[in-house]
């Protein structure tokens, strides 16, 4: 199965520019967790979720409309490609545990979202145990405990 017969096509996304306040507006509006953070060429160059919003503003008391996207986005993010194998981009997941996974086109325009309701509601075509295992590998919170 490839990526593109699992992924969201509709992707909403920012500016680096938009302030978190019209982000956080747009993820509401949309029932949405993250939002890819574009520039003007619309290629990816970071991305938002709603933890990176609370912990990088709410709890450093910032203020969200005049804090912008750029300024406390993840950048050097990880995407696949439409044509990538979906055990590919399951490992890609699990190995950066990431829960959305941008997808983008060879001039690394977004085009589309994986996500784990994704791979969740392609379950059976994915395999059930592939699926808890990268939903596992993702969430697990134990790694590298004992090198503390």
């Amino acid at each position: 199965m490839k990526v593109k017969d699992c992924m969201c096509q509709h992707v909403y996304y920012a500016k680096p520019e938009t302030n978190v306040y019209e982000i956080v507006k747009l993820m509401n509006d949309n029932h949405v967790g993250c939002i890819p953070v574009c520039d003007d060429n619309n290629c990816i160059c970071g991305i938002l979720t709603d933890r990176d919003i609370l912990l990088r503003t709410v709890a450093c008391n910032k203020d969200i409309k005049n804090t912008t996207a750029s300024e406390i986005m993840s950048t050097n993010v990880c995407t696949c490609k439409q044509e990538d194998d979906m055990v590919n981009a399951q490992n890609k997941m699990s190995n950066n545990q990431i829960r959305r996974l941008p997808v983008c086109d060879e001039n690394n325009h977004v085009i589309g979202i994986l996500t784990l309701g994704d791979l969740a509601q392609n379950d059976i075509e994915l395999g059930k145990q592939e699926v808890c295992s990268t939903i596992e590998n993702i969430c697990n919170c134990n790694t590298n405990k004992n090198n503390e």
